[in-house]
């Protein structure tokens, strides 16, 4: 991200905005994640986490976790919240956070390395592509596909406004942006879409709007390895 949007971010953290912050477990991902069908052991890389409960229910499959996020608030708060005592260790420009198969490096995701990652199997993205704003989206694919493995798979969480799409006439939408975005590297295929009217509280009329829940499967393409 930018300067500008780094430290916004910061700032969403210190003032407490957090209300894109899931107070349960994505229920699309409890669902859907199995058919992964994923080893023990296998290690998932969560980009932008936060201090997502995700990451806790990824470790009680049996997985290693590995966040990364810029804001230390949000790091310390799920070690504590979840009564984890860490262990911290200066790591390059990150600073590395690690309790049993949780490990999040605390810095800016554009300046991971692939050794800084290490290993990873799987990437876990619940918005976090969707939470960017448009013009750095391809910035984060790029690097997404520079600092994991070819062979890694993406499990892709997405949320549209469906009528704001249809009410603007807009002809490219996420799912378009995800197939321009992914598609010369992965093979995309769309497991589940889901709409739901849900009342956005922000909303001057407190009218139910539709919402579109999508999950995505994304795995290497054999003839881009």
């Amino acid at each position: 991200m930018t300067g500008r949007d780094n430290v916004l971010w910061l700032q969403c953290w210190r003032d407490r905005r957090t209300d894109f912050h899931q107070q349960t477990v994505n229920r699309l991902l409890t669902r859907f994640w199995p058919s992964l069908d994923l080893l023990p052991g296998s290690r998932v890389f969560v980009p932008l986490c936060g201090k997502s409960l995700d990451m806790v229910w990824l470790a009680g499959q049996g997985h290693d976790v590995i966040g990364v996020e810029l804001s230390p608030i949000a790091v310390r708060a799920f070690f504590r919240e979840n009564r984890l005592k860490p262990v911290r260790q200066q790591r390059g420009k990150f600073t590395l956070w690690r309790h049993g198969r949780f490990s999040i490096l605390c810095g800016d995701y554009f300046s991971l390395t692939r050794s800084d990652l290490g290993q990873v199997d799987t990437v876990y993205d619940r918005a976090a592509l969707t939470a960017l704003p448009e013009d750095i989206r391809r910035r984060y694919v790029v690097q997404l596909k520079l600092i994991v493995p070819e062979t890694a798979q993406v499990f892709l969480l997405t949320t549209e406004d469906a009528e704001e799409k249809e009410s603007s006439g807009q002809a490219f939408g996420v799912a378009e942006e995800i197939k321009t975005l992914y598609s010369e590297a992965y093979e995309i295929a769309l497991t589940h879409v889901e709409s739901v009217f849900e009342i956005d509280p922000e909303s001057p009329d407190h009218l139910p709007e539709r919402t579109e829940y999508k999950v995505y499967r994304l795995s290497t393409r054999a003839d881009s390895r």
